[in-house]
């Protein structure tokens, strides 16, 4: 029987990449006041510089691959009975082929309502003012802002609970 095996990532494992950080020298948050491109209050004041943002982090995520490390976790599946536990919201897992991926923060190549969360949709393009649910609802980014609630920490606590091997990378955890 394999091991249980439970990897936390964060921003770091997916630099290698190309994909620009928040929180590192020249990171995302130097460039952008966080309060008016990841809050619930900068989405009210400006929805139009928030999808704009968001659209942006998704073109620069189809220009850039997984590295050695997204590989090499997704190699760790023939001897462990792994799962990503990934505070990013790209989808570099997945392409380097990891099968369980938990997604703490939202995915960036998913939209969803803005009055009905459950409603998600793929996102491979840009997400528009205009642009509505089934339920008639802005669409916005499914990613976590700051001052919203977690939905899958509970899932992840348990995740990591239940790990018998714990592997953090690329994070600082201060989140």
């Amino acid at each position: 029987m394999k091991k249980k095996l439970v990897v936390l990532t964060g921003a770091g494992i997916s630099a290698e990449s190309g994909i620009a950080t928040f929180r590192d020298n020249n990171g995302l948050w130097e460039k952008y006041n966080v309060e008016e491109v990841a809050t619930p209050i900068g989405w009210l004041k400006n929805k139009k510089l928030v999808l704009d943002f968001y659209n942006e982090r998704r073109k620069q995520l189809k220009e850039v691959e997984p590295n050695n490390a997204h590989i090499l976790l997704a190699e760790l599946q023939d001897k462990y009975d792994i799962t990503i536990v990934t505070q990013n919201i790209d989808n570099l897992h997945e392409r380097a082929g990891s099968k369980e991926v938990l997604h703490l923060h939202g995915e960036l190549l998913k939209s969803r309502s803005t009055k009905n969360p459950s409603l998600k949709y793929d996102c491979p393009g840009d997400i528009n003012i205009g642009d509505k649910c089934e339920e008639g609802s802005q669409l916005r980014p499914d990613v976590v802002w700051f001052g919203e609630s977690v939905p899958m920490i509970g899932v992840a606590e348990n995740l990591v609970s239940g790990a018998e091997i714990l592997v953090i990378i690329g994070t600082s955890l201060q989140v």
